[in-house]
């Protein structure tokens, strides 16, 4: 028998009437409703299901996907079903973390409402992010080196994807400067994304300090299953190195293609999304 993996998508995959379904029916995914409105002072369910600008607003955006993640997965654990390991990208990561038993869900609320203000305030404006389809990760990174040093503005990779796409984040300039680079060497396509912040560069590392000591005073659990991390791509099954990851997946690369790499190694042949969309 093969190993199941709960995966949690990050921002992006946001819509109004995300988990709405699950509420209505479920009353164990209102309660989590309930939870996150509690622990962030906001409205999550109004944010959620009613018509408005905020959802697509980092600092909105963050607690309201982990929401809809957490009661999705209160409606798995009700019925019985369990993974055997878990992930997710970037911000979904907190939903990994939710499965894995790693944090209580109103301190990962608290956190999470934390994480989407600071990194809204991090970013002055001028930070974008680009997708960059049909270039091998070893080169793309190069060339962002070596973007990032002709001149002296910030930009890296922001996501391993899959092989053949990856995503990179920094100054607008910079990211211009390496898109034109990318498609010089072989890029199949370089494209500006439509999102409100470089995230997942250095431009974001002051977020991640301030997330830090959010941390400090937050009781971290050895987690119940294993969870691929962001930063390393390994499984983390201590507590210990838990709030460090957290910190650094701020301003690191997401390496989800090497994530699922190391969960096909150790024999994970059934991928279950936990989320809206379908990432």
């Amino acid at each position: 028998m093969g190993k199941t993996v709960f995966m949690f998508p990050g921002q992006g995959a946001q819509y109004i009437g995300m988990a709405k379904d699950f509420y209505d029916a479920i009353p164990e995914c209102r309660e989590v409703f309930e939870e996150a409105s509690e622990a962030s002072g906001l409205d999550i369910a109004a944010l959620c299901f009613e018509e408005n600008d905020k959802i697509n607003i980092t600092e909105y955006t963050q607690i309201c996907m982990l929401t809809a993640e957490a009661a999705i997965l209160r409606a798995l654990e009700v019925k019985g079903y369990k993974a055997d390991v878990t992930a997710g990208l970037s911000l979904g990561e907190y939903g990994a973390l939710a499965a894995a038993g790693v944090m209580e869900l109103p301190d990962l609320f608290r956190i999470i409402r934390m994480r989407g203000i600071y990194m809204q305030e991090a970013y002055p404006e001028g930070g974008t992010m680009a997708a960059v389809l049909g270039l091998d990760g070893d080169i793309v990174a190069k060339i962002c080196e070596q973007t990032a040093k002709e001149t002296g503005k910030v930009v890296s990779v922001a996501n391993y994807n899959c092989p053949g796409q990856i995503v990179i984040s920094g100054r607008k300039a910079a990211v211009e400067e390496a898109c034109e680079k990318l498609k010089a060497a072989g890029a199949k396509r370089a494209i500006m994304l439509n999102v409100s912040g470089p995230f997942h560069s250095g431009m974001l590392v002051g977020a991640g300090e301030k997330l830090g000591k959010v941390l400090e005073n937050v009781e971290i659990h050895k987690p119940v299953i294993p969870y691929a991390a962001n930063v390393t791509a390994q499984y983390v099954t201590e507590a210990q190195p838990v709030k460090d990851f957290l910190v650094k997946q701020v301003s690191s690369s997401v390496k989800w293609q090497q994530c699922v790499e190391t969960m096909l190694a150790d024999g994970v042949d059934t991928f279950i999304e936990i989320g809206p969309g379908k990432t």
